[in-house]
């Protein structure tokens, strides 16, 4: 009876079109695909950070052998959220926001145009070094976040078209 039920789910899974977007491992398009993407120096210590994390996602290859370009251009706000009766802030929203093109190097042709953003809360505390390391601690989580929806989106992007 389990048997039966396990072919019959089977049957209904590749029946619905779903297919694994990493197919075929390292030697998969996806793969190959994100292989072969550099990505060009991004301004300021957040540029330093998402550049890092992008390439660390993407197994770059090498300018050499580049075959895309991903050009990247951040913004990052830091805003007051919980304001108290002394006019001192209590809390602090870190937002950075990424607007990414993916660019055939040889033609010239954009393959991919989008933005990527995530924000997170940090805690304003009477110590300044705590407060000023906790803008920063947020800043390098967001920049992963950031490299992670990119990745994502490129790789939706480079799949294989049924």
């Amino acid at each position: 009876m389990m048997r039966a039920l396990a072919i019959l789910l089977a049957a209904t899974l590749s029946a619905c079109g779903l297919q694994p977007m990493y197919a075929g491992g390292g030697s998969g398009v996806v793969a190959q695909g994100l292989s072969e993407i550099v990505v060009p120096a991004i301004p300021g210590r957040r540029g330093w950070l998402v550049r890092n994390a992008l390439e660390e996602r993407l197994g770059v290859a090498g300018e050499g052998s580049a075959r895309y370009r991903l050009d990247v251009r951040l913004d990052d706000d830091l805003e007051a959220l919980g304001v108290l009766n002394d006019d001192t802030i209590s809390r602090e929203r870190r937002i950075l926001r990424a607007r990414y093109q993916l660019v055939d190097i040889a033609s010239g042709d954009i393959l991919l145009d989008d933005t990527a953003g995530s924000d997170a809360g940090i805690d304003v505390v009477s110590s300044e070094y705590a407060t000023i390391a906790a803008e920063q601690t947020a800043l390098e989580n967001l920049s992963r976040e950031i490299a992670d929806l990119i990745v994502t989106d490129i790789s939706l992007a480079l799949r294989p078209k049924p």
